[in-house]
């Protein structure tokens, strides 16, 4: 278990949500563990007693995520409501306490997977592993970037934007990704040998959240080789892909995707509908908050948009299309796949980016990339019109 709460902490900091030394990480084992000593484990050892769970998570985020969400939760009226899709499908809301006490975080941990108490951080648990509590830890950090953004493009255009959103903006805006020049090379295809799939599935995931290109676990890659689509797993990190791949027969002759990705049936209409062999799919911020904006007022859809909308939306030559995961009739698997004939990539509402390339994911890559960067320009050359 000490190898574990380690992990998840350094994960914590390499994936830029806490500073080095912040995340405090407890785990349940035959006795419980921490990564480190801190005044907080005695109050949070009330927490486990409080809840049937295996792990704890409590960091003050990093910035800009620390001001992000300071600035949401001063707001909140008890909780922020992200309107993006892993909120919605995973986390609902994101509930806010006024004090770092026992009884108040197990009452919140109670309804929800994480909890913010402003002046100090985030707690968020795990039932089985910390990785749990790293997911919903980075879960909240994305949702409420995505929000503050997306809300700030909607005050800025309302004329409405206060000092304080101002002031967190001026924060966040110098502490963006940066994207470099060129693309990383990958492996070249096309691939003559089974191997070579996994190894490349494994190398896009990889160097896709080591982009920041994708939110904790979120995300997913698949490569067609011959009659069978290699995909990776559901609740799989897409940077510790060895051993979470699924070989899934194109024509759906065996079981081998009950533990595939949630979008398997996706991967497949979309790799049969255009020709294409790898697809990619990221969460890439600005491509979300984009697919967010819509100016139409008094529309029927209002609160149904990611998997009602009708309109023929864009983003320059990105169709943004609705759809829920799964196979029901608002399903990816029916949105999307027509969706991506001849594009080189398609934004889901409030959910990410797909991608694809016909031999490897060199293309796919760059064009998870460029779109995200021009998503990002695009964001800001809107706000000057304001």
């Amino acid at each position: 278990m000490k190898e574990l709460v380690d992990k998840y902490a350094h994960k914590l900091v390499a994936a830029g949500l806490a500073e080095p030394g912040a995340p405090l990480v407890g785990g349940l084992d035959a006795n419980l563990v921490w990564n480190r000593t801190d005044p907080a484990c005695a109050e949070l050892e009330q927490v486990f007693a409080g809840l049937n769970i295996n792990s704890l998570l409590f960091a003050e985020p990093a910035e800009p995520y620390r001001s992000i969400i300071a600035y949401l939760a001063s707001n909140a009226k008890g909780a922020i409501r992200p309107s993006d899709c892993e909120t919605r499908t995973m986390m609902h809301d994101l509930p806010v306490v006024d004090r770092f006490e026992a009884n108040a975080i197990v009452a919140a941990l109670k309804q929800r997977k994480s909890v913010i108490i402003p002046g100090h951080g985030i707690v968020a648990w795990g039932m089985v592993s910390p990785e749990q509590a790293f997911i919903f830890f980075s879960s909240v950090c994305f949702a409420c970037f995505v929000k503050f953004f997306a809300d700030y493009l909607v005050d800025s255009r309302a004329g409405r934007l206060s000092n304080e959103q101002r002031s967190v903006f001026e924060v966040a805006i110098p502490l963006l990704d940066k994207f470099p020049d060129t693309s990383p090379t990958l492996m070249n295809g096309p691939f003559t040998h089974e191997d070579a799939v996994y190894n490349a599935l494994i190398e896009a995931g990889r160097v896709t959240v080591a982009h920041h290109l994708v939110d904790s676990f979120f995300g997913n890659v698949s490569y067609r080789f011959g009659d069978t689509l290699y995909i990776s797993q559901t609740g799989s990190s897409l940077d510790e892909l060895e051993g979470c791949i699924d070989p899934c027969p194109i024509d759906g002759s065996s079981c081998a995707g009950i533990t595939a990705s949630s979008e398997l049936t996706a991967h497949r209409e979309i790799v049969l509908n255009t020709g294409m062999n790898a697809v990619l799919h990221g969460h890439p911020k600005f491509s979300v908050i984009l697919s967010l904006d819509c100016q139409k007022e008094d529309c029927p859809f209002a609160g149904q948009c990611h998997t009602r909308c009708p309109e023929a939306r864009f983003v320059e030559d990105i169709p943004i299309v609705p759809g829920e995961v799964g196979t029901g009739p608002f399903g990816l698997c029916n949105t999307l796949p027509p969706a991506m004939q001849d594009r080189r990539g398609v934004i889901v509402y409030g959910h990410g980016l797909f991608t694809v390339a016909q031999d490897d994911f060199n293309v796919a890559f760059a064009n998870l990339m460029d779109i995200e960067r021009r998503c990002r320009d695009l964001y800001c050359a809107m706000l000057s019109l304001y």
